[in-house]
């Protein structure tokens, strides 16, 4: 698994999130949130902090599982590919 497959759920995601209906716009946020994090993480600039960021997936994949089975498979793929590239 390479950063650009995560790119790709983090795309796969977003745009499953856009195509339901009933997502509120605390949950995007917390997504696009996500993302950002996960971009800060794959840049060797940025210091951040793997941990939080492996901890708001698995926070999202819990919140995607009651309603959102689709985006709950792409959010564990992406948990999966964060633990391969050793996040």
């Amino acid at each position: 698994m390479s950063e650009q497959r995560i790119k790709e759920l983090l795309e796969e995601l977003r745009g499953e999130l856009q195509r339901t209906d009933g997502v509120d716009e605390a949950l995007l946020a917390s997504v696009r949130t996500l993302e950002s994090n996960i971009g800060d993480l794959v840049d060797p600039a940025v210091d951040s902090d793997e941990n939080a960021v492996l901890d708001d997936a698995i926070a999202l994949e819990a919140v995607f599982a009651a309603s959102h089975p689709v985006a709950e498979k792409i959010i564990r793929e992406l948990i999966n590919s964060l633990s391969r590239i050793g996040i």
